[in-house]
């Protein structure tokens, strides 16, 4: 592209033919790169515009999103799909734009081998084909400036990806779970029939834990002792929530701020945040729209 633009300044003061000659150039590739300046100069314009408006999204979501979800968003504000994923990706490369990334370093997974052991009904197929069907759930740590930890319990909805139910504490007793599972018969009002999928803690393998499944017409399954790709829904749900909570910080600065923090996420994640598996919708927009999103598709 330099050569060709030294051809075209210097065609004033010599001929076309000579300068390509002297550069060992093709005339037509450089005729080719004359008559699509107008395309070029347009699509550089325009690759501006949505540099912006990515960069706009980017940040409004405190750098969680990367080109799928900010597709998704400048689909829905744009109405067209000139911000295809592909063409954003590029962009962010160029805008020096990257979510974050980070590893769960430890395991909250403390198997009681006395306890009773439900089989696997689930066989990492964390699918369903209506709400309230199908539950996974987890717990995970909050790592807090001081040195503590507090415990997120979850109780999520593999139809809609939706966290129906969820309970902070800074403990890991079996109440923590159990007011996890309460919150979400309160929000479906009914969970008669469901199956609740968790890994071998000794919480989810507790008498009060099966005496309240028990009550709520809860079944309950496990995957294999070690297996973190048995619950793999949840452990994906609690990796997301800390690299976009946290981000660049490593521990939360107080419990009070860890509390309002992660509720603050888990309202957004149900409400507003984008997921791949809704079609780039949040859940609860998902749920909303199930049954018209699987017509259209079919």
């Amino acid at each position: 592209m330099i050569r060709f633009r030294f051809v075209d300044d210097a065609r004033k003061t010599y001929s076309v033919k000579r300068i390509c000659d002297v550069l060992k150039l093709n005339r037509s590739s450089y005729y080719k790169w004359k008559s699509t300046a107008f395309t070029r100069e347009k699509r550089l314009l325009s690759d501006a515009i949505l540099g912006v408006q990515v960069k706009t999204v980017f940040t409004t979501h405190s750098g969680c999103y990367g080109a799928k979800r900010i597709a998704a968003e400048l689909k829905d504000q744009i109405g067209h799909d000139l911000a295809n994923h592909k063409r954003v990706a590029r962009i962010m490369r160029s805008l020096k734009l990257f979510g974050y990334t980070k590893k769960r370093k430890v395991t909250t997974t403390v198997p009681d081998k006395t306890k009773t052991v439900f089989p696997d009904l689930v066989g990492r197929k964390f699918t369903a084909d209506k709400p309230n069907q199908l539950y996974v759930g987890d717990i995970t740590y909050l790592p807090i400036q001081d040195g503590s930890n507090m415990y997120l319990a979850t109780v999520i909805d593999c139809y809609s990806r939706r966290l129906v139910g969820f309970s902070i504490a800074d403990h890991m007793r079996t109440s923590l779970v159990q007011d996890a599972l309460l919150m979400a018969k309160d929000q479906r009002g009914n969970l008669k029939g469901a199956i609740f999928h968790s890994d071998h803690g000794s919480v989810y393998t507790s008498h009060a834990f099966q005496e309240t499944c028990k009550k709520l017409g809860i079944r309950q399954s496990m995957g294999s002792i070690g297996t973190s790709a048995d619950n793999a829904l949840a452990e994906s749900f609690n990796a997301a929530m800390k690299r976009e909570v946290l981000q660049d910080s490593k521990t939360f600065e107080n419990q009070l701020c860890c509390r309002r923090d992660v509720f603050r996420w888990c309202t957004r994640y149900n409400t507003v945040r984008r997921h791949s598996w809704c079609r780039y919708l949040a859940p609860v927009v998902f749920e909303e729209r199930g049954p018209a999103i699987l017509r259209s598709a079919s």
